[in-house]
Parts: structure tokens; C-alpha cells; sequence
């Protein structure tokens, strides 16, 4: 079942309106007439496999690439027309982010407050994400999976209504990976929105509302993970393998705690 691109699954309003929307690079259609709506509180997810133009179609909403027709609005703000304005409203954490390495996290997040015209308390900020002992730390001396965290804290220094997550775990141990689904669920209580790109399907089915599958430019189911794994069954599909009620991933938190760890 694939609901109404209209349609959002807890019933809020939309605050992501994504109409028609395309974009070619020479002769690929990379984005090919994709429309949805992601509401407010709303968990949301794109998923595709690589080249399914699925992160070109967040870089066109969060207002990083032009479109070449169709539009899309965050909070009723059409990001074609006014692209500044919506991005003081959302916040961004990338897959790939650069940062001034040698400064303090305390001073990067300040710097990054001044952007936007505000005073930035760093400690809320980097204790959300358990950085909070390494304010004083140069970004340079961080570990891969604390960049990632500390790329996540960047993303809320405008205190955003919508935070887009770039495959936000790729590279993150079991409990930074736990962690992580952690604060996207607390943001979610707190009535922000969560758009997310990401490969792991187990964390697509843990954190969303809806997810919505593309494959070359368009989107070809949209639902919840529920509904669309209910669909697959109720066409005859069955594993090969029977599934446990156990991973090997559960083994590893249970045997060496959920606790995040630092070298």
C-alpha cells in the first residue's frame, strides 16, 4: 500500500512539501518527478541504492542545489525563491563535514552560532551528544565517530524544526549507533522533524514514520516499514533463513553494555 504523497502518517500538518520536483545532470535524470510531504514530527526517510538520486533530492530541499523544475516548501517557505530563509530554520548534519580543526568544539559551535546571529551555549549541545568532556578538545584530535556526533551537534546550534541526517551511523560502534537512534526519537517527542537518508534498513524500520524507496529518480513505494513489510508478505514473499529473535548486534551491546566509550 503506498499512501498519498499528501498524506503523513501521525496526522500533523505538513512541514516538507515536495511537488513534481526534477533535476538532470547532462543525461541523467537524477531527480524524476518526486513528490511527498513529511509532517510535522514526523520521522521520514529516503532510501535507494546508490545513484537513486535520493541525496540531490534532500540537497534541493534543504536549498544546497537548484532544482529544474518542480518546488519544494519547508514550512511554507518555497525553497527555490528564498533558500536563505529556510535554512535558518532546518539543520543539516552531512555524511562529510569540514570543520576549522584546530579550534575547540566549544569555540567551532560558538563560531557557528554567530553565523545565525545567536548567542550558543556549547554545553547543551555537546553533552546531547556525550562530547561534553571534550569541549576544550581541537577538532583535529576527535575520532572518526566523534566528528560524526559532533557534525549532529553542529546541526542544532539554530535550534532547527527540521534536521536532515546524511546516513548519520555509517562508521558508528553499536553504541554510538544506539545513541544516535536515541536523540533522532528525542527530537522526535520534542516536535521537530527528521528527514533521513541512510543504508541500514534496521534503522530505517527502528526511527520512521514513513519511509519512501527511490530507485533511478522516482520514488517507488512510500508507507510506513510496517505497511510495506506487510505488503511483501501478503505477495508471497518468504525468508530462506529463519529469522531469530536475537542478532549478533544484540550479543555485542549485551556482552559489552550500551554505554558509549572514548579512547
Amino acid at each position: 500500500m503506498t499512501l498519498p504523497a499528501s498524506q503523513t502518517d501521525n496526522g500533523a500538518a505538513p512541514i516538507i512539501v515536495v511537488a513534481d520536483l526534477r533535476k538532470r545532470y547532462g543525461d541523467i535524470q537524477a531527480v524524476d518527478g518526486v513528490s511527498f510531504s513529511v509532517g510535522k514530527g514526523e520521522v521520514f526517510a529516503l532510501l535507494g541504492p546508490n545513484g537513486s538520486g535520493k541525496t540531490t533530492t534532500v540537497e534541493i530541499v534543504e536549498g544546497m542545489r537548484t532544482a529544474d523544475s518542480g518546488t519544494a516548501t519547508v514550512a511554507g517557505i518555497d525553497v527555490g525563491k528564498n533558500a536563505r530563509a529556510v535554512k535558518q530554520i532546518i539543520g543539516v548534519q552531512l555524511q562529510s563535514s569540514a570543520f576549522f580543526e584546530h579550534l575547540r568544539l566549544s569555540e567551532l559551535l560558538m563560531m557557528l552560532g554567530s553565523i545565525y546571529g545567536i548567542r550558543v551555549d556549547p554545553e547543551p549541545l555537546l553533552d546531547a551528544v556525550e562530547l561534553l568532556d571534550r569541549k576544550a578538545s581541537s577538532f583535529r584530535t576527535l575520532s572518526g565517530g566523534q566528528k560524526q556526533r559532533f557534525a549532529i551537534a553542529a546541526s542544532l546550534v539554530n535550534d532547527p524544526a527540521v534536521i536532515f541526517l546524511d546516513e548519520p551511523t555509517t562508521g558508528l560502534d553499536p553504541q554510538a549507533r544506539r545513541h544516535m537512534w536515541e536523540l533522532a526519537l528525542r527530537w522526535k517527542a520534542e516536535g521537530r522533524t527528521v528527514m533521513l537518508t541512510t543504508h541500514y534498513m534496521e534503522e530505517a524500520e527502528e526511527l520512521c514514520d514513513r519511509v519512501a524507496v527511490m530507485d533511478q529518480g522516482r520514488i517507488i513505494a512510500l508507507d510506513s516499514p510496517a505497511a510495506l513489510i506487510d505488503d511483501l508478505i501478503g505477495r508471497g514473499f518468504q525468508r530462506t533463513q529463519q529469522v531469530r529473535s536475537a542478532t549478533l548486534e544484540d550479543v555485542f551491546l549485551d556482552l559489552t553494555g550500551r554505554s558509549l566509550r572514548e579512547m
